[in-house]
């Protein structure tokens, strides 16, 4: 079978028509160059050139062949382009998770800052609570996870994206009785809607944690896993509720959202740590440090 280089060969003196031009393009001498078409013709079986002191043409099989060998050639240096992008983490697919919280402003700039960086990369987005998105990243079905701080394995690493404000969400009907900048204790006693202990665990986690440490005791109303529902509920006067500042960007007419003056929350991508997937190493490399500017 002939080889990429005698096509490389073949394709110059068929366009130049010229054996000393199209070596000096090649950067040989013409006696290898004369070899390597030699070499084709023999493994193609027919003659491709004719030649004399004088002129270089393309014999009928020549004239045949020339276009194909240009495209196998083109095909080729395509194919080693593509393989280098994708080596480097420019091509190829990125599967994410994300929460519901996540996906109304920090999953937005996470793909507009990739596809910046690596605009042929196909991404698989799944919306999922944080802890299906820990069984994911384990499983492999996932190669990246963005989510509250939680506990992980040591098969798993986190690493900070970003922190937000806490709000509090509250029935516009009741906005008077709430400070312009409450803290956790202006909860204490009051009606609230809680994050889920199974679905929300990480959110439910940080939240019971805060509220013992500052002995305030809400009136746990109902206890949801996802921020729209919850701000659904509060929309019907159920309860206050507390959400990452991202999640305010989910407009609900009648109610208000106040900043809390208390420590914000964070959020991290998980991922993990044998995961090669070169737009992985990529997104670590590149895109999460813009992050922290």
């Amino acid at each position: 079978m002939f080889e990429i280089s005698q096509l490389r060969c073949f394709v110059a003196v068929a366009e130049e028509l010229h054996f000393s031009r199209a070596a000096e393009r090649l950067n040989m001498t013409q006696p290898p160059l004369s070899r390597q078409i030699r070499l084709l013709e023999h493994h193609v079986g027919a003659r491709l050139l004719e030649r004399n002191s004088r002129t270089v043409r393309l014999t009928a099989a020549g004239k045949a062949f020339f276009p194909e060998a240009a495209r196998i050639l083109r095909i080729a240096e395509e194919a080693t382009f593509t393989a280098r992008r994708a080596a480097k983490g420019e091509q190829g697919t990125l599967a994410i998770g994300f929460t519901s919280a996540s996906g109304y402003s920090l999953l937005p700039e996470v793909v507009r800052r990739l596809r910046e960086r690596a605009p042929g990369v196909s991404l698989n987005l799944k919306e999922l609570v944080s802890t299906a998105q820990v069984e994911a990243l384990n499983s492999g079905e996932l190669d990246l996870g963005l989510m509250r701080p939680h506990t992980i394995n040591g098969e798993l690493e986190s690493r900070p994206l970003l922190t937000e404000p806490l709000m509090l969400a509250v029935h516009a009907d009741d906005a008077d009785r709430w400070p312009l900048a409450p803290t956790l204790a202006d909860l204490h006693g009051r009606p609230f809607v809680m994050y889920s202990p199974y679905e929300a665990r990480p959110f439910y986690q940080m939240l019971s944690e805060r509220f013992a440490r500052a002995g305030v005791v809400p009136d746990v109303v109902e206890h949801i896993g996802q921020v729209h529902t919850m701000l659904a509920l509060v929309r019907a006067g159920v309860g206050a509720a507390l959400i990452a500042a991202g999640a305010a960007n989910l407009k609900f007419d009648g109610i208000v959202m106040r900043e809390m003056a208390t420590e914000p929350v964070e959020m991290i991508c998980t991922f993990r740590r044998d995961n090669e997937n070169p737009v992985l190493r990529l997104f670590l490399r590149e895109v999460l440090p813009t992050f922290h500017r």
